[in-house]
């Protein structure tokens, strides 16, 4: 087969196995706490719909996330404003989706998270059109094959979040970005470039707040860009960016009284304030993340270090084969290598001003890196195809990558934070005994962290109960008096499980009323899996 039909298959081969490996135990991975989120939202629902202070079962929980088709996207951007932090065009989308695809899918958890999927999959043609315009056809080949094999977008693709639809629209963004400049090389205006890029940034800033940042790096690019040709700018070139920023701007005023109000809101006090340097070895160990993931999390220590061992040296190497390459590339085409660099850096430094000028250390989680992730692999893609000529060095840095998802698919790597299937099984620790679950809250979040964990326990138990009772800031006092004030439970033995978020081992009571039982911790079964919860076995 020669080259020219092997560059024509490359696209669809990335595109199906970019696909195959998403889809991938989809619906197999339990629902943690943000996909919770989504669901409640998107279905058209809120947490006025979540039963708070009384006793129900699981089974009854899922009501909860039964779709509502007659709700529109002004209800929903409603219930966004009121109770969550997120602009509403990923939630507007996901419902209409959700119409449509349900009917025909397996279960409501898969269509939640085939959303997700199809703009990952979709961001695979943009990396390619993107490369193949800022470097060249090979490039672009490169590039889509690395997304479709990349751990990180793998794991992004299956989070049921709104993810992978920016990292498809800050893709196309950087490829408007790149026709643009390339428009200042030949001197002319193209008004369909600018009225692209334009509409890209103003759909992304109603998808996700942090488009926000991607935004602010393109512009900034940008002008560096301008300020270089300055010179010979083609005629209302100023023109053209004002015009474009403008509308951006003027596109977003409605939602933006809403922005503010967001920012005062306790959904991101969980972010914690930054360790010295780990930002730094946390950004970096993103970048590996994108290339490589081995067996870390909950793993025998010899296997952790042998897994952490294996990503950084596997993932150092591919990052220096590309960086020997995108040195080369800079003599070529150095102003596509300046644009995608300038706006990776320019992401990276608005992530350390939010880490230590606002306290707020988001390098903590890896999923906030999809900002500048389209960037960078675009560049790491780029710089490969310039420095690995021989093909069997990519083929290895292919099959890495590929290992890398099977573990991503077989929930080995990136795991869900708070790990609902874990606690679901602690938890049932006894099948055969009655089961209550107590889920102190505070707040929304912790509300959707109780649901979670009843979704959780429904799939790997027949029967049980389930009572989220608020509780005070400091204090538990309110929920102890409260389980005492429980209606009758018929059962005369019951394990009753507290989850306590805030709350310290030594501060759970050794004996609680509940209703008219009588029950006393044991001291054995106590778990912290982001929060605690304790056992209390209970007779009347």
């Amino acid at each position: 087969m020669d080259n020219r039909k092997l560059h024509y298959l490359a696209l669809p081969g990335a595109i199906a196995l970019g696909a195959i490996l998403r889809l991938g135990n989809l619906d197999g991975k339990f629902l943690w706490l943000d996909e919770v989120i989504t669901a409640i939202f998107s279905f058209g629902r809120n947490y006025n719909n979540v039963p708070l202070e009384v006793i129900i079962s699981f089974h009854q929980l899922q009501q909860i996330f039964v779709f509502q088709p007659e709700v529109g996207c002004d209800r929903i951007a409603e219930n966004l404003a009121l109770q969550s932090t997120h602009p509403p065009l990923f939630f507007c989308l996901l419902h209409n989706w959700f119409e449509l695809v349900n009917p025909l899918s397996p279960s409501w958890v898969w269509t939640l998270r085939a959303f997700g999927v199809f703009w990952g999959v979709s961001a695979i043609s943009a990396i390619y059109l993107l490369n193949t315009k800022a470097f060249s056809p090979s490039a672009g080949q490169k590039a889509a094959i690395m997304m479709a094999v990349s751990p990180f977008g793998v794991y992004l693709s299956q989070e049921a979040r709104h993810y992978t639809l920016p990292v498809f629209l800050i893709t196309l963004a950087l490829l408007g970005l790149i026709l643009i400049q390339q428009d200042f090389i030949s001197k002319r205006l193209r008004a369909w470039v600018w009225a692209f890029w334009t509409i890209v940034n103003i759909i992304g800033l109603y998808v996700h707040y942090f488009f926000i940042l991607a935004m602010v790096a393109e512009v900034v690019t940008l002008l560096a860009v301008m300020y270089r040709y300055r010179r010979n700018l083609p005629h209302y070139s100023k023109l053209f960016f004002t015009l474009a920023i403008s509308a951006i701007i003027i596109s977003f005023i409605p939602w933006l009284p809403v922005l503010i109000g967001h920012f005062n809101r306790p959904e991101t006090d969980w972010i914690p304030s930054p360790h010295n340097v780990a930002p730094l070895y946390q950004i970096f160990a993103a970048w590996l993340l994108s290339i490589a993931a081995f067996p870390v999390e909950n793993q025998p220590i010899a296997i952790a270090i042998l897994s952490g061992l294996g990503i950084l040296i596997f993932g150092g190497w591919v990052l220096w084969l590309s960086f020997k390459g995108i040195k080369q590339l800079w003599k070529s085409t150095n102003l596509s290598v300046f644009t995608l660099a300038s706006f990776t850096i320019i992401v990276l430094l608005e992530f350390l001003a939010i880490v230590y000028f606002l306290g707020k250390d988001i390098t903590i989680t890896p999923r906030y890196n999809f900002v500048y992730y389209p960037a960078f692999l675009a560049l790491v893609a780029a710089g490969l195809n310039k420095s690995s000529e021989r093909t069997q060095t990519f083929s290895l840095i292919f099959l890495g990558s590929l290992l890398s998802c099977v573990f991503v698919i077989s929930n080995l790597v990136f795991q869900k934070p708070y790990n609902p299937q874990q606690v679901a099984q602690n938890i049932n620790l006894e099948p055969s005994i009655p089961l209550i679950v107590v889920m102190g809250y505070k707040d929304y979040q912790n509300v959707a962290l109780g649901l979670s964990f009843a979704l959780g326990l429904e799939k790997v138990r027949d029967a049980g109960d389930f009572v989220f009772l608020e509780r005070s800031l400091n204090s538990y006092e309110s929920v102890w008096q409260k389980l005492a004030l429980l209606p009758p439970l018929k059962a005369p033995l019951l394990n009753l499980w507290v989850v306590a978020p805030d709350l310290r081992q030594r501060e759970y009571p050794p004996q609680l009323a509940l209703s008219e039982h009588s029950c006393l911790i044991d001291t054995k079964q106590h778990y912290r899996i982001g929060v605690p919860y304790q056992l209390y076995r209970c007779k009347n």
